[in-house]
């Protein structure tokens, strides 16, 4: 590790932090070039504990004694400089104080992720990073084992959905799937049953669900908004769905996903 001060914030080894606002560029940038972004002391932490290696990081000087314990023995530069400066590399103030560019790992293969697995979460098309985030916590703090999300699904490493997992989708094995086609007979091969989360006359109730649920259960979960597609729906084994009352239809999807994995805990 070795200190940086930053005197401009066009700086061009400050690449990896600009744009940090433009969500449609991000999502497209730190896939092709290889890279997330770990931002704040804890999740920078989680990083490295996953075994992820940094490229560099972006600090308030403040920070430096709780960044230098994590990125000592890492031969990374460690950008300083001011809250201004860094707010216009970033576009945005750095309350959390530091940002890391790590390199983004390879993806596992499917059958990796399954082998291990009896509760795993599939994600179709969740756009939101702050959903996605939040899902990948009820994951870790609930039970299940695995997260899959799909081809259009938001990035999980995106730097939002790190922060609002805490880190949990840098520990909690994931990867994306082909479609239906494809994602279901690789689910039923590895013995999963396919559960989706939905509103449907012939649902069957949550609680009558995981009163006895499947040895491997794959708890599909839809797009905000228009919910789970139909090629969704038609591969599932079983629709499933949480009763509500006082003309509520349903909850957001991560606050479903928390409820439902509380409920197929064992």
């Amino acid at each position: 590790m070795h200190l940086v001060t930053l005197d401009r914030s066009d700086d061009p080894r400050l690449r990896d932090y600009t744009e940090l606002t433009d969500v449609s560029r991000r999502r497209l940038r730190e896939p092709a070039e290889g890279i997330y972004l770990a931002e704040s002391v804890k999740v920078i932490e989680r990083a490295l504990a996953a075994g992820h290696r940094p490229r560099s990081a972006l600090v308030l000087e403040k920070w430096i004694p709780e960044v230098t314990p994590l990125l000592e023995e890492w031969d990374v530069p460690v950008y300083v400089g001011p809250t201004a400066l860094l707010e216009e590399v970033t576009g945005f103030v750095m309350h959390r104080g530091a940002l890391a560019s790590m390199h983004r790992p390879e993806p596992p293969t499917v059958a990796d992720v399954l082998r291990d697995a009896r509760r795993v979460v599939v994600l179709e098309d969740i756009v939101d990073h702050t959903n996605v985030g939040a899902i990948f916590r009820a994951v870790a703090g609930l039970g299940a084992d695995a997260v899959l999300v799909s081809p259009r699904c938001a990035d999980p490493l995106y730097r939002r959905a790190v922060r609002v997992s805490m880190g949990a989708t840098l520990q909690i094995p994931w990867t994306r799937i082909a479609e239906w086609d494809e994602a279901a007979p690789q689910l039923r091969d590895a013995g999963f049953e396919i559960a989706a989360l939905a509103l449907s006359d012939t649902a069957v109730d949550l609680a009558d669900f995981s009163a006895h649920p499947p040895e491997r259960v794959a708890l599909v979960l839809g797009t905000e908004g228009d919910g789970l597609s139909r090629a969704a729906l038609d591969a599932a084994d079983t629709v499933v769905t949480i009763p509500m009352d006082r003309g509520i239809d349903s909850l957001n999807v991560a606050a479903a996903a928390a409820v439902a994995l509380w409920s197929l805990r064992v």
